[in-house]
Formats: structure tokens, sequence, C-alpha cells
């Protein structure tokens, strides 16, 4: 059992049933069994911007039958290659937001396989891991829309996935209303996202 963040090997790759033994206060996502610390706490406008977008998130599935979870919430993403066990799992990650529909990937630990969209937020800490590393790991694992959204800059920009790779779909500003690909008639304001 890990203790300590500062027990871990960093140039060791790790897996879901290692990190079940971590008791330490540091957030961690493993991402191809590479250990990422997560930033400190994020900003206010951050947490402003996360939580405004989930209410509109949260409020359109409570007539669906979809679930939407905020970070922290384990996302295990699965090879499906291999046997589906705590060894065999390498990323595990805390989107800031998730959406899953197949309610069977979801557990008492979070969600086992790809939530269908997912949301990640900029942050000064994180913008270089979510803009490349998580974004092929999202689109490896068929993630069907991902959404990065810059706090600063007020922007949204939209990914879907065809063909096994995500494609931008658009860039998205304030004021506009930004349509969600995969739920047909659900559009998101983003003037109440970005206030």
């Amino acid at each position: 059992m890990i203790k300590d963040f500062n027990q871990l090997d960093l140039n060791k790759q790790y897996t879901y049933a290692d990190y079940l033994t971590w008791k330490f206060e540091e957030r961690v996502e493993l991402i191809r069994g590479w250990v990422n610390k997560m930033s400190p706490a994020p900003l206010r406008i951050h947490q402003e911007l996360s939580g405004n977008l989930f209410f509109q998130i949260y409020s359109y599935f409570l007539n669906h039958p979809c679930k939407a979870y905020m970070a922290p919430f384990d996302v295990r993403l699965v090879n499906k290659r291999k046997p589906i066990n705590n060894q065999s799992i390498l990323s595990v990650v805390q989107p800031d937001i998730s959406v899953i529909c197949d309610l069977g990937k979801l557990d008492k630990r979070g969600c086992l396989g790809s939530p269908d969209w997912i949301i990640e937020i900029l942050s000064s800490g994180n913008s270089k891991k979510e803009m490349k590393e998580k974004f092929s790991l999202y689109e490896e694992n068929g993630v069907r829309e991902y959404w990065i959204v810059s706090p600063i800059h007020e922007f949204v920009q939209v990914y879907q996935l065809v063909n096994d790779k995500f494609i931008l779909n658009d860039t998205y500003y304030k004021d506009d209303k930004i349509p969600v690909g995969i739920f047909a008639g659900f559009e998101i304001d983003s003037s109440k996202m970005f206030s």
C-alpha cells in the first residue's frame, strides 16, 4: 500500500489494481499506465463554468435514459482485446463531465468503459494533456463526442467520432447555441456557460 505520492515510481507503468491501493490525498489519473498528477484545485472560473454547463446537461438528462457525472468520477477505459480485470486496466481518467448512456457500464466505482460524451475544461495546468494525451486516448476508446472548453478564451471545440477518428465538427463561442451532435435536438446555451 502506498500512502505518499512520492513513493510512486513515475518511470513505471501501473494498473488500476495498483491505483486502488493508493492512499494519498493527491488526485491522479492513469494514462496508458503512466501516472499523471492532477493540478491543484481548479480556479473559480473553471468551477463556475463546469457547474453552469453541468446544470444544463443534468437538467436535460432528467428526462432521458443517460446519466451525467462531474469530476471527481473515475472512468476506467478498457482494452477490448484483453480480459477485463483490475490488472488489465491501464487508463483511469477523471473528465470534468462525462455522460454515459449504457447504464450497464456504471458500477460503485464509476464507469467501466467509454462514456458517450466527455467534456474537458482547460486550465493552465492541463492544456497539453487534454489536447494531446487525452484526445488520442478518448479517440482510441470510442468516445462518441468530445468537447474541449476554454474558459479564458470562451470557446468550445466540438469533436465527433467518425470512422474511429475525431473530426472537428465546429468551434463555438460565447452566445452561440452549441448542438450536441449525438443527441438530436439538444443544444447548450453558451451564454449561460460563460457568465
